[in-house]
C-alpha cells in the first residue's frame, strides 16, 4: 500500500490575537482593553500541488491566517511547519531566506507596486534582495521571462513602464510576475481578483491555473467568492470568527454542505437567471465582536438549526427581544423598552455560567417574565428557547437557566472526506466549569 506523501504545510492549533487599544494613551503606553481572537485554534494540512480555498465573510480571520503563514503576523500560540521547519517560532533572520519559497499576491494591485518604481525595477529588486541572478543583464532577462510568463508580452513593452501606466489587470499580472520570479513553492493569493473588472477576473484565475500546472505551485486562495473558489480550488475551508467550521473537497462542500454557516454562504451566491426563485433565508445579524465571541459555538446566535448546548446566554435573549420590537407598533415598543432597559443590563448580569439574572428597568419582575413568556409562546420555533431550561421571578429579578454549553470541535463526518465543527454531527463535549470558549494566548 503506497504511503501518503508528507504535506507541504502543517498548521497546528494556531492562534493569532491582537490587543485592543481604544485611545492614544493606551497605544503609547501599551495598555490593552481587550483582545481580538483573529485566528482561534486552526488546524490545516496542505498537500504539495493543492489549491486550498479559505472562504468566509469579512472579519472571519482568513487574511490574518494567510499572513501568519508567511510570517507577516506572529502567532501567539501554535505551529506552522513548512517542510518540517516551524515558521511560527523562527526569527526574522532565519525566516527571510524561506520567503523565496513562500510568496503572496495581495488584494489591491494598485497598493502592491511602488508608483515611483518601474515594473522591471520592482521585480529586479526582489531578485537582487534574495541574491538571485547576480548580474544586471541576467536579472533583466529573468524579469522579462517572468513578465512574458504572466502574459505581459512582449516584455520590452512593459518592463520600463510605471504602475500608473498599466490597467488593473496588468498590475495584478505584474504582481504575480514578481512573486513567481523568485521560484516559490507556495503562493498565498489574498482576494487576487476582487478589485479587478469582471472582464479580467476569469483571465487572472486562468493564469493562476496555468502557473500551477507549469510551475507545480501550491496555493492558499483567500476569498469570499464561492463561485471562483468552486472553479479554482481542490479543497475548501470555511472560516467563521477565527475558526474553521467545515472543510473538505470542493464537490462535497458544494453538493452537500453540512454546517449551517456553509449552507447560508451557498444560499447567498447570486444566480444570474432572474426567473429562478431561490430562498434567501440568510443568517440574522452580523459577525459578532471577535474580542467578545459567543460561548460554545460562535455561530449559534445566527444559526437557524442551533440546539440547546450551543452556548446560549443573556445577550441572546436581548437579540430575540430586539427582533420582536421590529414587528410591533411604536407605542408597545416604548412600553416594553422601558420595562427591559438598555443592552448593558444583559451583558452584566450572569452571576454564574448557565444562569442569567435580569432586573427590570421599570415595572415589575412579573411583568418582565410575562413579556418573555409571551414572546416564547409567539415564536416557539426560535432556537433560543431550546436552550432555556427555565425562567422564574423572585419578585425582584427574572432568573433564566440555560442548558449546559459545549464547544464544537472540527471532526470528520463518517463516510466522507469532510470535517465539520457542529453539534448536529458530533456528540457534544461539555466545557469545564469556569472555562472560556475563546482561547487565550499565554
Amino acid at each position: 500500500m503506497p504511503t501518503k506523501p508528507e504535506p507541504l504545510v502543517v498548521i497546528d492549533d494556531l492562534h493569532v490575537d491582537f490587543a485592543l487599544r481604544k485611545n492614544a494613551v493606551s497605544r503609547l503606553l501599551g495598555g490593552s482593553s481587550g483582545t481580538v481572537h483573529a485566528v482561534d485554534g486552526v488546524n490545516i494540512e496542505l498537500a504539495e500541488g493543492e489549491v486550498l480555498g479559505l472562504v468566509g465573510e469579512s472579519g472571519s480571520g482568513k487574511s490574518t491566517l494567510g499572513r501568519a503563514l508567511l510570517g507577516l503576523v506572529r502567532p501567539g500560540r501554535g505551529s506552522i511547519r513548512y517542510r518540517g521547519q516551524d515558521l511560527a517560532g523562527m526569527s526574522e533572520k532565519k525566516l527571510r531566506p524561506l520567503r523565496r519559497k513562500l510568496q503572496m499576491v495581495f488584494q489591491d494591485p494598485h497598493a502592491s507596486l511602488n508608483p515611483s518604481m518601474t515594473v522591471g525595477r520592482a521585480i529586479s529588486d526582489a531578485l537582487r534582495i534574495h541574491g538571485l541572478h547576480p548580474g544586471s543583464d541576467e536579472r533583466r532577462r529573468a524579469v522579462a521571462d517572468a513578465l512574458e510568463r504572466v502574459g505581459l508580452a512582449p516584455a520590452s513593452r512593459f518592463i520600463d513602464k510605471y504602475p500608473g501606466e498599466l490597467s488593473g489587470g496588468q498590475k495584478q499580472r505584474a504582481v504575480i510576475a514578481r512573486a513567481i520570479a523568485l521560484g516559490p513553492e507556495l503562493l498565498v493569493a489574498d482576494e487576487p481578483i476582487s478589485m479587478l473588472d469582471m472582464s479580467v477576473r476569469a483571465k487572472i484565475l486562468g493564469l493562476l491555473t496555468e502557473l500551477k500546472q507549469d510551475l507545480g505551485l501550491t496555493y492558499v486562495y483567500i476569498t469570499h467568492d464561492l463561485a471562483s473558489a468552486r472553479f479554482f480550488c481542490d479543497r475548501i475551508a470555511i472560516m467563521y470568527l477565527g475558526k474553521i467550521v467545515e472543510t473538505g473537497p470542493v464537490a462535497e462542500i458544494f453538493d452537500n454542505p453540512r454546517h449551517p454557516y456553509t449552507k447560508a454562504l451557498l444560499r447567498a451566491v447570486p444566480d444570474p437567471d432572474p426567473s429562478h426563485d431561490i430562498p434567501r433565508d440568510l443568517p440574522r445579524g452580523e459577525i459578532p465582536d471577535a474580542s467578545d465571541p459567543p460561548p460554545g459555538c460562535p455561530f449559534h446566535p445566527r444559526c437557524p438549526e442551533a440546539v440547546p448546548h450551543c452556548g446560549w446566554q443573556m445577550r441572546d435573549v436581548r437579540m430575540v427581544l430586539e427582533q420582536r420590537w421590529t414587528a410591533i407598533d411604536p407605542e408597545q415598543y416604548s412600553e416594553e423598552a422601558r420595562l427591559v432597559g438598555d443592552e448593558q443590563r444583559f451583558n452584566a448580569r450572569e452571576p454564574s455560567r448557565g444562569v442569567g439574572v435580569l432586573r427590570p428597568a421599570g415595572g415589575s419582575a412579573e411583568q418582565l417574565l410575562a413579556l418573555l413568556e409571551t414572546e416564547r409562546a409567539a415564536n416557539p420555533a426560535e432556537p433560543l428557547w431550546n436552550g432555556v431550561q427555565g425562567m422564574a421571578s423572585n419578585g425582584r429579578d427574572v432568573r433564566i437557566e440555560f442548558a449546559e454549553r459545549a464547544v464544537p470541535r472540527l471532526l470528520p463526518v463518517v463516510g466522507t472526506q469532510v470535517e465539520v465543527s457542529c453539534h448536529l454531527y458530533h456528540e457534544p463535549e461539555r466545557t469545564p466549569a469556569g472555562a472560556s470558549s475563546a482561547s487565550k494566548a499565554p
